[in-house]
């Protein structure tokens, strides 16, 4: 007979949603991957915002991606439209080790013709409504509805859990924002329980928390479905002339006033260091994208990117160490308080404060300052960059210098409002257009 200890050491595990594996087995996962950041400008020109490069090494939706493989959800649909083939290729190469005989999978989703009407996705549901089809063939107790363009760590397991626990027809993760921030987001008020009492997209006037009126809850536009009622729900709204065929718009205030939504914490389902807050970035503006970059080179960052209880998984090249050459007083080659990714050269220049991305040679006497430098860069002799992005496959000439008088650097690049400067092959006159 066991104990009761080990009764006590089981009742935590059955009620830990780490083991809750049932669940997430069950379930079906649709990243909607299809949207083009437009607020990144000419970073997205030719690249949806989920295939962004990321982190030294990754691409936006290697965290969502890889957040579903931690969590045991392992069927996994991408559905992809604006400029895709970057992020498919992506996909094909770095996300094809689940195996299918295990009814394990990553499959690429693209718009497509599904009827003699001719459209793209028309909003989050219609996506979601267009590849039902599928969903149905994989035969899930529950769908979960994802953002391919987020950098966070979430285990879906708690929130799946929490769902079946409060028996949900459909659970919406949340974050607390600051209340003058909340009108970029869905935002909610709940009872007691986390029952959803109300939900407005995108409000003028966003309502702040009981007990907090500087802070408002809002959606993450994650959200778990039971699949019979995903169903009922879109079909209903494909019906519904009126509606834009959006989540946020249509389909949850529909839902909130008539069936049990709740409500789900992100600080109660986030995977994190001990001591460091929940940590959930959008990274839709340059300024926004540069710093959530920036704050991974810091000493001890709220991101650990080198934790191996929560990997982030991604492909890349299969590229020699990074390397740093020449050791004279003009001429030493050195990054300090920087990442550099494999396969990229530092000869005989400074970097300080920035991120390397693979592939990228800097050359003699160039200084490199709080910068952002993407996969395989050339920057030549002396020359000197701050607080800049620089595309991949750019050609630095060089004594090129951006990121010290910002009057010239518009003339040619893009400079955000806090003094980023955005260039890009095509700024630079290398690229042809609409072709890279």
């Amino acid at each position: 007979m066991a104990s009761d200890q080990d009764k006590e050491v089981s009742e935590r595990k059955a009620q830990d949603p780490r083991f809750v594996s049932q669940l997430t087995r069950n379930t079906f996962a649709l990243i909607l991957a299809g949207g083009r950041g437009s607020r990144l400008h000419e970073l997205t020109d030719f690249r949806a915002k989920p295939a962004v490069p990321f982190g030294g090494k990754f691409r936006i939706i290697d965290f969502t991606l890889s957040n579903c493989v931690n969590s045991g959800v392992r069927r996994v649909g991408v559905a992809t439209q604006y400029k895709a083939q970057s992020l498919i290729r992506h996909l094909q190469l770095g996300w094809s080790f689940l195996d299918g005989r295990l009814n394990e999978f990553i499959e690429i989703m693209p718009a497509q013709q599904q009827s003699d009407e001719v459209h793209w996705y028309q909003g989050t549901a219609d996506a979601v409504f267009q590849n039902l089809r599928e969903i149905r063939h994989a035969r899930p107790e529950y769908v979960l509805v994802l953002s391919g363009d987020h950098i966070y760590r979430m285990d879906y397991g708690r929130v799946l859990a929490a769902h079946v626990a409060r028996k949900a027809d459909l659970t919406v993760a949340c974050i607390e924002v600051p209340l003058v921030e909340a009108s970029s987001f869905g935002v909610m008020s709940v009872d007691e329980v986390g029952r959803v009492l109300e939900f407005t997209e995108k409000p003028a006037l966003p309502q702040p928390m009981p007990g907090d009126p500087s802070r408002a809850l809002a959606s993450m536009g994650i959200y778990v479905f039971n699949t019979h009622f995903l169903i009922e729900q879109l079909l209903r709204d494909a019906d519904d002339p009126k509606s834009t065929h959006d989540f946020g718009k249509d389909v949850i205030p529909h839902c909130v006033k008539r069936y049990r939504t709740f409500a789900q914490n992100f600080a109660e389902s986030c995977v994190s260091e001990p001591g460091k807050p929940a940590y959930w970035r959008d990274v839709g503006t340059l300024d926004a994208y540069w710093a959530a970059n920036m704050d991974l080179i810091q000493v001890t960052p709220d991101l650990n990117l080198y934790s191996d209880h929560w990997p982030i998984w991604t492909w890349q090249p299969q590229t020699p160490p990074a390397k740093f050459v020449f050791d004279d007083d003009a001429r030493r080659g050195y990054a300090v308080d920087s990442m550099v990714s494999g396969g990229s050269i530092v000869s005989g220049a400074t970097v300080r404060r920035s991120m390397l991305f693979s592939g990228v040679h800097v050359h003699s006497y160039a200084v490199i300052e709080d910068s952002m430098v993407l996969p395989n860069v050339q920057i030549g002799r002396h020359c000197i960059l701050k607080k800049c992005i620089i595309d991949k496959n750019c050609v630095l000439p060089e004594g090129t210098v951006i990121g010290v008088d910002p009057v010239q650097d518009k003339k040619r690049f893009r400079v955000t409002d806090s003094g980023i400067t955005l260039v890009t092959k095509e700024m630079l006159g290398q690229g042809l257009k609409g072709i890279r």
